[in-house]
C-alpha cells in the first residue's frame, strides 16, 4: 500500500486525498490551518492527520505538495527525503528550480479546479478526464511511474513536458483567459445597460473571474514573463480586429471569425446539444435526471438559463453526437418540450 504525505488540504489537496483514499491509498495529511485539516478528515480527504509536515514526509512513499506556489517553493527548500516528491503548482519553473536537491522530484500540475476554494468544495472526481502535466526534469523512471500511477488512479491523463514549455502553454491557455475574464467583467460592470443585458455568453466567458484572487495573484506573478507575452500577443490580435472594424473590412472580420470557429470546433470531441424547456414547478430537474439515467448518455456539459421573468427556463444538455437521439427520446418520454438542436 502506498502511503502519501499530503501537505495542504485545500480544494486540490483534499480532492487528491479523497480520490486516493477511496481507492485504498493511505493518506497522511497536514495543513497549516487546523480547521482545513479537520474538514478534510471529516470528508475522507485524509486517513490520518500528521502533527507536522515533517511527520507527514517521514512516513511517506510519495509526498504531494498541494499549497500555493510560494508555500511549495518554501517547503521544497526545507525538505530532505528519498521519497518521491511531486506538487500541484500552476507554474513549474520556480518549483523545479527549488527542488533540484531532491533526487526523486517530479513536478506536476492538474488542469482542473473550481471557482471555490478550501476543502468544502473538494471532490474525488474533480480530475476525471483532466490533463495532468508532469515535468520529470531528469527524475528517474521509477519516480515518474509513481506519480503517473497516482494521476491515473485519480482518473486524469498524464502528459509530460518541460517546465518552460508548461509555463508558456498555461500562460496562453489558463492565465490569459483569467486576465481577460477580469478585464471583461470590469468593462461590463462600468456600463449599467450592458450589465442588465449580460446573458449566457458573458457568463461562460467570465466564470473563472469568480476564482480566489489571492491564489491567482501568486500564480500570475510567478509566471509574469510568459503571462505578459501572452497578453501582448492578445493585444496585437485585438488591435488588428479594431483596425478591421474601423476600416469596415467585413472580409477580414469574416476570416477571423470563421477561422476561430473552425479551430474551436476541432479542440474537443464532437458534441450535440438539446434544449429542454423547464416549467416553473417542482420536480423538473429530477425528471431530467431520470431521463439522463434511462438514456445512459455521457453528459459532457449543461447550462441552465432562467426565464427573464418568473421561474422556469431552458436547460441545455451536451452529449456525444451519436447519443443525441437516445437522449431526445428519453426526454420526450418524460413529457418535456425540446428546442432545436445544433
Amino acid at each position: 500500500m502506498v502511503t502519501v504525505g499530503l501537505l495542504g488540504t485545500g480544494l486540490i489537496g483534499t480532492s487528491i486525498g479523497i480520490g486516493l483514499a477511496s481507492r485504498g491509498w493511505k493518506v497522511v495529511g497536514w495543513d497549516p490551518d487546523p480547521g482545513a485539516l479537520a474538514r478534510a478528515g471529516s470528508i475522507g480527504g485524509i486517513t490520518r492527520a500528521a502533527d507536522s509536515w515533517e511527520d507527514a514526509v517521514a512516513v511517506a512513499d510519495l509526498v504531494v505538495l498541494a499549497g500555493p506556489v510560494s508555500a511549495i517553493v518554501d517547503t521544497l527548500g526545507r525538505i530532505s527525503t528519498r521519497a518521491v516528491v511531486t506538487d500541484v503548482a500552476g507554474v513549474k519553473r520556480p518549483v523545479v528550480d527549488a527542488a533540484r536537491h531532491l533526487p526523486r522530484f517530479v513536478g506536476g500540475h492538474p488542469m482542473a479546479g473550481r471557482e471555490v476554494s478550501g476543502p468544502a468544495g473538494a471532490s474525488g472526481s474533480l480530475f476525471h478526464g483532466a490533463t495532468w502535466v508532469i515535468t520529470p526534469e531528469g527524475a528517474d523512471q521509477d519516480a515518474v511511474d509513481t506519480v503517473e500511477s497516482m494521476v491515473t488512479t485519480l482518473g486524469a491523463v498524464p502528459v509530460e513536458m518541460s517546465a518552460d514549455e508548461h509555463d508558456r502553454a498555461v500562460a496562453l491557455s489558463s492565465h490569459l483567459p483569467h486576465l481577460v475574464a477580469a478585464a471583461l467583467v470590469g468593462a461590463v460592470a462600468d456600463d449599467g445597460a450592458a450589465l442588465r443585458l449580460a446573458a449566457g455568453g458573458f457568463r461562460d466567458l467570465t466564470r473563472i473571474a469568480m476564482s480566489d484572487p489571492g491564489w491567482w495573484i501568486e500564480v500570475l506573478l510567478a509566471n509574469r514573463e510568459a503571462a505578459g507575452a501572452a497578453l501582448a500577443s492578445l493585444v496585437a490580435r485585438l488591435e488588428a480586429l479594431r483596425g478591421a472594424l474601423e476600416a469596415e473590412d467585413g472580409a477580414r472580420l469574416g476570416e477571423v471569425l470563421a477561422s476561430a470557429r473552425r479551430e474551436r470546433a476541432a479542440m474537443g470531441a464532437p458534441v450535440a446539444t438539446v434544449g429542454v424547456i423547464l416549467e416553473d414547478r417542482p420536480g423538473e430537474i429530477a425528471r431530467v435526471g431520470h431521463a439522463l439515467s434511462e438514456s445512459g448518455v455521457d453528459l459532457r456539459d449543461l447550462q441552465l438559463r432562467h426565464a427573464t421573468h418568473g421561474g422556469g427556463g431552458v436547460l441545455t444538455l451536451s452529449v456525444r453526437s451519436e447519443e443525441l437521439a437516445g437522449l431526445r427520446r428519453a426526454l420526450m418520454e418524460e413529457g418535456f418540450s425540446l428546442l432545436e438542436t445544433r
